[in-house]
Parts: C-alpha cells; structure tokens; sequence
C-alpha cells in the first residue's frame, strides 16, 4: 500500500505499478517533438520566459558556497530580472520572483536572513537527507531534515534511498524530481513524459495532484519553454503554478534575463550588462 503526502488515507493498489509499460519507441518521438518544434516568438516569447522565471528553484549547491554568494543568490531571487527591464514590458507591478532559493541545510540560516533583510518571503528549499548519493542512515536524514526545518526551510528535497525503489517499497510524495543535478545525466525529456504521465495517471485514479521539478541540466532560455510547454500539453495548465511544478537551476536564470534583455533593446547584453547574473 502506498499513501498519497496529500491523503494519508488514501490506499493505494501497488498493483498498478508492477503492470506498467512504457512504449520506448513512442517515447522518444514525442520527446523529440517537444524540443525540435518552433518556439515562440516576440513578446508571446517574453511571456513565457517571465513564467517561467516564477518555477525557478534558484539554487547554489557548491562546496564553496558562503554567506554572502547565499545572499546574492537570494538578492537575486527577489529581483530576477533588471527593473527597466520589466517596466520596458510594463510588468513592474506584477511582482515576479523565483519560486524558492535552494540550498544546502547549511545554508538555510543563511538564505532565510537574507530573504528577511531583502523584506520578502520566498521560501527556502533544502536538499537534505544524505544529498545527493542518499545512503546515510535514516537516523541522520531525519536529523537533517528536523534542522533545515528549524532553520527556517519551507520545502526539503528529499533524496530518496534508491534501494527501496528498485526493491518495490514505494513510498509517497508531493513532488517527484528528475535527479538531484549531480549527475552525469540528468533531466531529459524521455524520462519526464514517463514521470508526468505517470503523474497523471495517478491523478486520475486517486484525485491527488503530485508535483514535478525537472533538475540538473536546463541552462537556455529555449529549454524553460520547452518544459513548460511539456506540462502544459501533458497535464494542462492546473499543473502550470509553483505549488505543482518547478525548475531546479543555477544557470538557467541568467539566460532568460539575456533574452529579455535582447526583446526589450533589440542587442544581447555585455557581461557588465547583467552584473548580478
């Protein structure tokens, strides 16, 4: 029996999940699809990179990370995009920002002070629990977890112990993630239509929606659109709000600002451009 994060009672048929198949064949084409189709263009462009700024984790998971890259990181997550930039577009007012700053457990002390002083209130993911390789004890995950959440974190990234997985001993959710972005390959198109898929049909036999945050990986202002056009045609737009969906990136932010950037002035930017990027 498996239980939903969102409904402790609800029971579930694991029964279901030993008779899945996946049609690699059909997989791959509708994968290609996705990435091969033309974009958007001009300001239907501009408006699905602003959206896709709101899904943002914006993450820093560095062996070097400080206070104070936490804190621009941070500074960052409030103002994504340059102000004139914004008002060029007449979207000012609109109050965008990333969907959560993502750090190491660390680091949320860090994080959370810095979203105070900045006077907003963003919520600080962390990636606990053994990250990324998950094999500690369980003991010392829970710990992990009591701590960021003590710290002020709003959402923890779990690292599931794969183990269990490939054993049949499933466990509930409220998001699912592609990877943790260590690894040599992570977020791809194929696996994400296995996962929203299965997403949706979990959906539409329990009533329980389950989120998904592709991670590790998506760096071009290009990619953000393809992967919301993804949810948007697979699971429709209920699926298309942070609450349900997010990207995990470090990079990704600074292009799609550079793309903004070319819209509004019709060039690309200098580096000294975009300082804070």
């Amino acid at each position: 029996m498996i239980m939903s994060a969102n409904n402790q009672g609800t029971e579930f048929d694991l029964s279901w999940i030993s008779k899945v198949q996946v049609n690699q064949p059909a997989v791959l084409r509708r994968a290609e699809q996705i990435q091969t189709r033309r974009t958007v263009k001009k300001d239907w462009q501009a408006a699905w990179l602003l959206k896709a700024v709101t899904f943002i984790d914006l993450t820093t998971l560095s062996g070097d990370d400080t206070a104070s890259n936490v804190q621009r990181l941070c500074y960052k997550a409030k103002y994504p995009i340059r102000e004139d930039l914004l008002k060029a577009l007449n979207m000012q007012d609109k109050g965008i920002t990333t969907a959560a700053v993502c750090v190491y457990p660390a680091r949320v002390c860090d994080a959370v002070k810095a979203l105070k002083d900045a006077g907003c209130d963003i919520p600080v993911a962390s990636v606990a629990t053994g990250f990324p390789a998950g094999q500690t004890h369980l003991k010392t995950r829970l710990d992990e977890i009591r701590s960021a959440i003590e710290d002020g974190a709003k959402e923890i990234d779990v690292v599931i112990n794969r183990s269990l997985v490939l054993t049949g001993q499933w466990e509930g959710s409220d998001f699912i993630k592609t990877s943790t972005g260590k690894e040599t390959v992570n977020a791809t198109f194929p696996v994400a239509i296995v996962m929203v898929r299965a997403i949706r049909d979990f959906f539409w036999k329990t009533g329980n929606k389950i989120g998904f945050k592709p991670a590790g990986g998506i760096r071009t202002a290009k990619d953000s659109i393809a992967w919301l056009s993804l949810i948007k045609e697979e699971l429709g737009d209920e699926w298309l709000k942070p609450e349900l969906f997010r990207i995990g990136a470090s990079t990704l932010l600074s292009d799609i600002e550079r793309q903004i950037y070319h819209h509004v002035t019709g060039r690309y930017a200098a580096y000294h451009d975009l300082p804070m990027a």
